[in-house]
Formats: C-alpha cells, structure tokens, sequence
C-alpha cells in the first residue's frame, strides 16, 4: 500500500490545526511558488520541516487518488445522520 509506506516516512503527527495551516498555505503556494515547501513548512509552524510538508502532501495526493479510483468509500452522512436520529427515538 503506497499511503502506507508514505506515512512511515512523515516523521511526527499532525494536529488538526497544523493541517488546516497546511490546507492554507497550500492554497497560498502553488507549485511554481519558489521553495514552495520551505514556504508552506514556516506557515504550517509546529517546526515541520520542508521535506516533512512535502511528505505529508504526497501522502494528501495518494489518498486523494484511491478516493477518486473508488477504492476509499465515500461515507453516507446522511444515512449516519437518520441511523442517530432513529436511535434517539
């Protein structure tokens, strides 16, 4: 599994507030940005290093891959939703 063998190689864990700086600073930085990784390291904080960004959106890119080719199922939150609301009743 190619996500797996990515993860092993992103050292540390990521908070939900260090991904959301990532998200952002994706956004800010595209890919013919200068040290685009260097860039996005310094807005994500948390001293991530460039390459640790860089692995971290790989890791981003394969995922999104097996979404796409079907091999993640998307969840149904609204059959989750009505599952909860007839358990409350």
């Amino acid at each position: 599994m190619a996500s797996s063998s990515l993860s092993s190689r992103s050292s540390g864990s990521w908070t939900a507030q260090e991904n959301k700086q990532f998200e952002k600073a994706l956004a800010r930085f595209d890919r013919d940005t200068p040290d685009r990784w260097q860039n996005v390291a310094r807005a994500v904080g948390g001293g991530k290093s460039a390459e640790e960004v860089k692995w971290h959106y790989q890791i981003l890119i394969e995922d999104l891959r097996r979404i796409e080719s079907g091999y993640v199922p998307i969840p149904n939150y609204n059959t989750a939703t009505t599952s909860a609301e007839e358990e409350n009743r």
